[in-house]
């Protein structure tokens, strides 16, 4: 099979082609594993973060991709839950340990990082990790829903948000231009604010639906009774903090931050930031019941990602243009078909 290889950590800016175009041996499921042919994976910020080290593989090398639409073309032995042709999706969960508590668990297994995963025409995955594709969803579409979408989806639930209180992104990119989708469906009284950097992502969030989109610095019209934050910085952290109404919480959906503002930490104050019993909650992963309960309410809505299409080969433009910023919604690799 073809497979885009991660061989060796580096930053970007020092190594623009982390991936290389290799052929591989077929993978064969083993027991109670399924075998995907992969027709799309998208493309997410956790990938860099493996390729630059802030969550490095245990091993090298490895097929990255964690947002995977495939068909069933192989069982292992005593796998049963789906069948030949079958279409479906991997998150970021390859496997852990089955309960409400296992995308905190030692045994957490992730998709692309521990495991081989979807920058590649064939990949492997446990059967209970797998989950079916809605209809509604064209194989592009599918892709993002199952890291950017799911684990949007478990941000938003941590967020203890009530119909109408005002709800703040911060960020506009695969994920949170999928959480405003998914806000209005669930909360359709409650206004949705976006803090970006960018002028273009400002007015892209408009677009999409937003109340009102500005600067990250910015003040929104009114505090916010929650804030998930999607970007890889520490200045958005402390900009959304001083958005956040009393008793508000800001919620971090990102598996590592990078250094390069982190001196912006410095401007925190306790009376403006934090007093007033505002307080900060991290996603950690996410789990199998996330994903399974997402995708059909996805299905329902029908949720619209907007999507920008590469080949399989043209991996490394994509995640340069990912690093660069040049993001309008989710970056999709096709693979087959």
């Amino acid at each position: 099979m073809k497979a885009m290889l991660l061989e060796a950590l580096a930053p970007l800016a020092h190594n623009p082609t982390p991936l290389r175009l290799v052929d591989l041996p077929d993978p064969e499921p083993g027991p109670g594993e399924v075998r995907l042919r992969v027709r799309t994976c998208g493309v997410c910020h956790t990938e860099l973060d493996e390729i630059e080290g802030r969550t490095p593989p245990p091993r090298l090398p490895v097929v990255p991709g964690h947002e995977v639409v495939g068909v069933v073309d192989a069982l292992g032995p005593g796998a049963h839950r789906h069948r030949l042709g079958d279409r479906l999706g991997v998150g970021w969960i390859w496997r852990s340990t089955g309960d409400a508590h296992e995308n905190v668990a030692d045994a957490f297994t992730a998709t692309g990082r521990d495991a081989d995963g979807g920058y590649a025409e064939l990949m492997v995955v446990p059967e209970d990790y797998a989950y079916p594709i809605p209809d509604a969803f064209g194989d592009v579409e599918a892709a993002p829903l199952l890291c950017a979408g799911a684990i949007g989806y478990r941000a938003l639930s941590l967020t203890g948000l009530a119909d109408g209180d005002v709800l703040g992104l911060t960020g506009f990119g695969g994920s949170a231009h999928l959480v405003l989708q998914l806000a209005r469906h669930l909360y359709p009284h409650s206004p949705v604010y976006v803090f970006a950097r960018d002028a273009d992502v400002q007015a892209f969030a408009r677009e999409r639906g937003a109340d009102w989109a500005g600067d990250t610095a910015a003040r929104a019209p009114r505090p916010c009774a929650a804030i998930i934050d999607t970007t890889p910085a520490w200045k958005p952290v402390v900009a959304a903090l001083a958005n956040l109404a009393p008793g508000g919480r800001l919620v971090i959906n990102a598996i590592r931050k990078e250094d390069g503002d982190k001196d912006a930490l410095l401007g925190l104050s306790y009376h403006e930031h934090l007093w007033l019993e505002r307080e900060i909650k991290s996603v950690a992963n996410i789990t199998a019941a996330d994903i399974a309960a997402f995708l059909p309410i996805a299905a329902r809505i029908p949720m619209h990602p907007t999507v920008q299409t590469y080949p399989l080969e043209a991996a490394n433009r994509a995640l340069a243009e990912l690093r660069s910023g040049k993001v309008r919604g989710a970056k999709v690799l096709v693979v087959d078909g």
